[in-house]
């Protein structure tokens, strides 16, 4: 009975655990889809694209599609 209850236990805790890490990445997620950053052009470069300074963006690598500043 008490080897029940001890179970028990450990499985509640990880489910609740697991709901935690779950809303934790929802909600980094989030975050990062939120508001557009602004990269500079030295930083466009490092990712791997190139600054386009008449549209004001970060043509490929990782900050595609980001203003440059």
């Amino acid at each position: 009975m008490r080897i029940r209850r001890i179970l028990a236990a450990v499985i509640a805790t990880a489910a609740l655990a697991g709901l935690g890490l779950t809303g934790a990445a929802t909600a980094t997620a989030a975050t990062a889809q939120g508001a557009p950053s602004v990269v500079t052009p030295s930083e466009c470069r490092q990712g791997g694209g190139m600054p386009d300074l008449a549209d004001n963006l970060c043509k490929g690598g990782t900050h595609d599609g980001e203003q440059v500043d």
